[in-house]
């Protein structure tokens, strides 16, 4: 999986992250301090030590400015058509695993409800302790019903809610505002019209208030022909400034899971949806 390069350096936009930084205030997960102790692996095929707590979330999230998602295959989605359980692993750009997303969803729920359904998502370190939590209400996709739109509340630690993604209604685009934990704008997503490319990714960029700056952007990468034709397992890279407070960065690989449930969860035999329709 190639590295995401972002558009745009962060020291682009200065007043773009310092507005972002006045709208949401820095938390620490755990005690309330870093660890100070925490590295990073020098081995590029490692992964992250197993001895470090919720601390080295803040450390480790405070230093990087991509992150990789790779969806796991799931062989009864592929043989069956039964929707289990999606897991993904989250990468640093070196491909070290950091974090684990496992969905919570009862079976009647995701068979029933499908690409729509409500799910917890919790995303564990490597000694399998929860430090983000993602909860999806059961909500409308369509922009037919802009007054119940998709939302996801983002808690870290588990409990606690540190931002919001909230669809925002467009008749033509995927759009998407982050919110911090007093679901005030800090930025925004804009996606393209068709959420779709043939052998090229699909950018979600993630832009300033009004629009006029690309901060970041998460893309859905192309993952080859026959994967993309008999499998909805994905792969994401995410692109943010490294500077962004650290809580803006947990909502944002929150926007992530949310962008594919919403357009590239495969169901019931049929395609990913083309666009906000």
């Amino acid at each position: 999986v190639g590295v995401v390069v972002a558009p745009h350096s962060p020291r682009d936009f200065p007043g773009v992250l310092a507005e972002a930084r006045l709208r949401s205030s820095r938390v620490y997960i755990g005690s309330g301090k870093p660890n100070r102790e925490a590295s990073a692996p020098s081995s590029p095929g490692g992964s992250f030590p197993a001895d470090t707590g919720r601390e080295l979330f803040l450390t480790w999230t405070n230093q990087i400015d991509q992150v990789l998602i790779h969806q796991e295959v799931k062989l009864l989605k592929v043989l069956l058509d039964f929707q289990s359980k999606n897991k993904y692993e989250i990468k640093n750009s070196f491909g070290q695993k950091i974090f684990l997303a496992v969905e919570d969803t009862d079976c009647c729920t995701r068979n029933c409800w499908e690409a729509l359904r409500p799910f917890t998502l919790r995303i564990l370190d490597n000694t399998g302790r929860e430090v983000i939590t993602l909860e999806r209400p059961l909500r409308c996709t369509s922009c037919c019903f802009p007054c119940c739109l998709q939302k996801i509340e983002v808690q870290a630690p588990p409990g606690v809610p540190i931002g919001y993604i909230t669809q925002t209604w467009h008749p033509f685009l995927p759009k998407f505002k982050i919110q911090n934990e007093k679901e005030e704008d800090v930025l925004k997503i804009c996606g393209p019209f068709f959420v779709c490319n043939c052998f090229g990714d699909v950018d979600f960029e993630i832009k300033s208030l009004d629009e006029q700056n690309v901060v970041g952007k998460i893309a859905k990468q192309w993952t080859g022909l026959y994967r993309e034709a008999f499998s909805d397992a994905d792969n994401f890279g995410i692109q943010f400034p490294v500077d962004l407070d650290v809580k803006m960065k947990a909502v944002v690989l929150g926007a992530c899971f949310l962008i594919d449930f919403m357009f590239f969860e495969k169901a019931g035999g049929q395609d990913q949806k083309a666009g906000v329709w």
